[in-house]
């Protein structure tokens, strides 16, 4: 790892920090749930023979230490600001039972019962989710609900939780999986109800039923606000210390993408395999099942990346592409804006109306409105290297300057602070 990064991360950091709510605003407890894809929980547990059987702590230091989606940001900087935050991810089984255990508190149902089965439903509901046939998902939305049904265990232990932390603030990361009616049932453990959601809102979710909705997308904002909902606008961001665990290649991959290569996603495809089949691009992520045999994708497909490796590949890469799923609509909003830039690679991304309310497009990222212009764009910068690396530097600088999680998480306070 090159020294200046971290010389560079506590510099900007420090001059960018939020201020100290712990002067201003009086300590508050979250509890922050999540649920995890079936597939990175065998990778997580796959890489790591005999975790299952580890305490808790242990189980939990793994899991955040895979740096896999929010990790343990937000909880982190919660607890920088002066708050207490505990990160619960509902659907982790074997975390979950160690946490019951060390707890005295016992689930309903036996470990051993319908485990496989409960596990091969998880990946059927997640195939029928993602197929691009949406005219007959209507037809089959209670079958779906039915097969995603969690076991008794699920709510037994978070119900355990939730009275044993006695939280201010629950923190709903998915509410399609947890549902709104059992926490509504939990109220007297809790001061208020949160959602955050930046993914297709699901039909069976009654948001009427949250004190307060998050999301990163400001049309969602808009719609849950016209909803007659409180909503506010809370955008993803970077966290600085990733830049630690990442170390220096010997050869850079000229242009990568890690993301969904579902069939849901056509736009998307399309623009890969035309870029596969034009420039020297490489490819990650779950979904490639579903494509041609003779797929140029297929070609320079490389497996799923989680976490750690993902933020390798990016920081290993001159650039990585970036394209909005479709209900992103005009505005920009996803993680890969904040961690590619935030490893310092050039973003080539798709234009989006309020982009520049978080890069300055041309200056500290590259954008493109067609097919045509991405592939052009990434021939360009590949031609021009010191080009390259002056965008690809202003971004990162742009990024731990406006947009880390201990950023975020000052604004969080602020907004449930103005709830409470």
């Amino acid at each position: 790892m090159r020294p200046y990064r971290t010389a560079v991360r506590s510099m900007v950091v420090g001059k960018a920090s939020p201020r100290d709510c712990r002067a201003e605003t009086a300590t508050m407890k979250f509890l922050l749930l999540n649920t995890d894809y079936p597939d990175f929980l065998d990778w997580l547990y796959g890489s790591n023979p005999g975790l299952e059987q580890e305490p808790y702590a242990a189980q939990m230091k793994a899991r955040n230490e895979s740096l896999f989606g929010t990790a343990d940001f937000y909880s982190r900087n919660l607890r920088a600001l002066g708050h207490e935050a505990w990160d619960i991810h509902v659907n982790n089984e074997d975390m979950q039972r160690a946490w019951a255990r060390e707890h005295a508190k016992v689930p309903h149902e036996p470990p051993a019962i319908a485990k496989a089965s409960r596990h091969w439903l998880q990946r059927t509901r997640q195939w029928a989710v993602r197929t691009p046939l949406r005219h007959l998902k209507p037809l089959f939305r209670s079958t779906l609900r039915s097969l995603g049904a969690p076991p008794s265990w699920f709510y037994g232990i978070l119900g355990e939780q939730i009275r044993h932390y006695r939280p201010d603030v629950v923190l709903n990361h998915d509410p399609g999986g947890i549902s709104h009616q059992f926490l509504k049932e939990m109220r007297s453990c809790f001061r208020l109800l949160v959602a955050q959601i930046a993914s297709p809102i699901p039909s069976h979710v009654d948001f009427g039923g949250y004190d307060l909705v998050l999301s990163s997308l400001p049309n969602f904002v808009n719609h849950f606000r016209d909803m007659g909902a409180r909503a506010g606008l809370l955008r993803f961001a970077f966290e600085p210390p990733v830049l630690d665990h990442l170390a220096e290649s010997a050869e850079k991959l000229d242009v990568s993408f890690v993301g969904s290569l579902s069939l849901a996603h056509v736009d998307r495809i399309e623009l890969l395999e035309r870029l596969c089949g034009n420039t020297d691009a490489h490819v990650w992520g779950p979904g490639v099942e579903e494509l041609p045999v003779d797929s140029f994708v297929r070609k320079r497909y490389h497996g799923p990346a989680w976490g750690r490796e993902m933020y390798q590949i990016l920081f290993s890469s001159r650039m990585t592409l970036n394209h909005h799923i479709g209900i992103a609509g005009p505005y920009a909003n996803n993680m890969r804006l904040f961690e590619a830039t935030g490893v310092e690679t050039l973003l080539v991304t798709d234009w989006k109306d309020n982009l520049a309310d978080m890069f300055e497009p041309g200056k500290e990222v590259i954008t493109y409105r067609s097919t045509d212009e991405c592939i052009e764009a990434v021939r360009f910068y590949l031609d021009h290297e010191e080009e390259r690396k002056c965008i690809a530097r202003a971004g990162q600088q742009r990024t731990l300057g406006d947009h880390t999680y201990q950023q975020r998480m000052g604004e969080l306070v602020d907004i449930v602070t103005n709830c409470l």
